[in-house]
């Protein structure tokens, strides 16, 4: 088997009964805020024909650093055999059916498929509203000698499942972040700071538990992180370690790898790893001493790499919509009924929030389901949105505004007490399909655990303490992620922190964990 990296997420993965490319990214995402880094924009020719003449095409997610639509539009036959993931709607595929593409092989979720002689693949699928309504996931491909699981950055659950396959070879994992918090909210510098700091130690320890639940003979750091061109932002790029960022590179990571005795191996666009029984190969497309100086004058390359970007850049927001005179009105319609099907949603929000787009501010009222013009009503959240991203977003209709518009970062944010993931969900969720699985997601979270059906995993025991199973936030296996620091107990997914005695969340309210102390 010999795997390729085409940057971020992507892979080639060649075997001698067919090839799958996966996650090919190469068009800036997120009105042009994400760029590939290192860039893939200088691919040999050769490395170009053979992606473009995969045999299957495999997109783990519609996020626009994984489902590049522009480039997937131009460069794939449409016949080519989609690989799909066993998602609960059939989302991800009406919109590849929308950009002309007819051959899908849907899969059931963890179940092995041959789908050619010698060809065997695996999808495992994350289905929570955090993970993107349209879900997220996993792969596991095998060529009968080899396994390589590409999860990029899919927050894989069932690691048993996931082990089930084989001892893996390859796994190709994100440590680095992917969201906007905490750098685009009104904090202090030093809370900022410190908020950054943990973030990124809370996105290592989550990573590192997968590593060391995989065991794989190899780790690949990949999906991300990104790199920001835009002067706007280019301060998000962590290049001597001082910046109010969670984007630090794969150095770090690495150096992590060798500290806790794995092998990790560094890769740019292009990189090739040959997995055989015995040996796993490397090479570069450019001198090893040319890979190291992408890292250790960072700087210089990215001012390089914006330079060349700069009129594509600037074109870009020449295409962003000017302000219209209907835009509320145009939310008014297209969120008040979405507003109105989702109550118990509604109650976890419990408060109103302020989007400010320009000079218009905009309320909207979740207590009852409003959305109307603001006079001064108190609020507990605020998003400060230049005009013209929200009205692009608001003509493209689009469903997913932390795809499509936060993950930017091209806005700025307050909110009065902790973090609520329900005014994401419901950003997340703008359309009636995602909002009635956004909804539901709620109630099955509301249901007081005395109410839960007989043959529901069992408490596991974690030193001195007895703890339910799947932690409270996104169902996390707490044998796997589960662990005590000090008086708290620590899920590493995502870093959630309960009290070791009472089980009171400490990182956001309502998610209690159920835990006592071995009698």
């Amino acid at each position: 088997m010999r795997a390729t990296s085409i940057g971020h997420a992507g892979i080639l993965i060649e075997t001698d009964a067919g090839s799958i490319v996966c996650d090919p990214w190469f068009v800036p995402a997120f009105f042009g805020s994400w760029f590939v880094f290192p860039r893939n924009d200088q691919l040999s020719s050769d490395l170009l024909e053979r992606i473009e003449n995969a045999d299957f095409l495999y997109i783990s997610h519609l996020h626009g650093d994984h489902h590049d639509e522009p480039w997937l539009r131009e460069h794939l036959r449409r016949d080519i055999p989609i690989l799909l993931p066993g998602f609960p709607t059939r989302e991800q595929q009406r919109t590849l059916a929308a950009l002309g593409f007819t051959n899908f092989i849907r899969t059931v979720d963890t179940e092995e498929l041959e789908v050619a002689p010698g060809l065997t693949i695996a999808i495992h699928v994350e289905t929570s509203i955090t993970d993107g309504p349209g879900g997220d996931s996993t792969l596991v491909v095998s060529d009968g000698e080899s396994i390589l699981i590409n999860q990029n950055d899919c927050r894989t659950i069932d690691l048993e499942k996931l082990n089930a396959h084989g001892p893996a070879d390859l796994q190709w994992l994100q440590f680095s972040g992917a969201i906007w918090y905490p750098m685009v909210y009104e904090l202090p510098e030093d809370e900022k700071r410190a908020l950054c700091a943990a973030k990124v130690d809370a996105q290592f320890a989550r990573a590192m538990s997968y590593v060391d639940n995989v065991n794989a003979r190899a780790v690949v750091p990949s999906a991300g992180p990104p790199c920001f061109l835009d002067e706007d932002l280019f301060a998000l790029n962590v290049i001597d370690g001082t910046e109010l960022s969670i984007f630090p590179d794969q150095t770090e990571f690495l150096s992590r790898l060798d500290a806790a005795g794995h092998r990790g191996l560094m890769n740019i666009p292009g990189t090739t790893f040959d997995v055989s029984p015995n040996a796993i190969e490397v090479t570069h497309p450019i001198a090893t001493t040319e890979v190291e100086a992408i890292f250790n004058d960072k700087l210089n390359y990215l001012r390089r790499y914006q330079a060349d970007w700069k009129p594509w850049l600037d074109d870009l927001k020449a295409t962003w919509n000017p302000p219209t005179t209907d835009l509320l009105s145009t939310l008014q319609q297209w969120w008040v009924p979405l507003l109105e099907m989702a109550p118990a949603l509604r109650s976890q929000v419990g408060a109103n929030v302020l989007l400010r787009a320009g000079d218009l501010e905009i309320l909207i009222d979740f207590p009852n389901a409003e959305v109307r013009a603001y006079t001064d009503e108190p609020y507990s959240f605020r998003f400060d949105i230049p005009r013209e991203l929200v009205e692009t977003v608001a003509a493209q209709r689009a469903v997913d505004w932390s795809n499509s518009l936060l993950l930017s970062c091209r806005f700025t944010a307050w909110r009065e007490g902790e973090y609520n993931e329900y005014v994401y969900n419901f950003l997340k969720s703008l359309s009636a399909e995602r909002m009635r699985r956004a909804e539901a997601e709620v109630v099955r979270k509301l249901t007081p655990v005395d109410q839960l059906a007989d043959g529901d995993e069992a408490d596991i025991t974690i030193d001195d303490y007895v703890v339910q199973r799947r932690c409270p936030h996104r169902n996390a296996d707490l044998e796997a992620f589960g662990e005590i620091d000090g008086c708290e107990f620590v899920c590493t997914l995502h870093g959630w922190r309960f009290d070791l005695e009472t089980g009171d969340c400490l990182t956001a309210s309502d998610h209690p964990l159920r835990i006592k102390r071995v009698e």
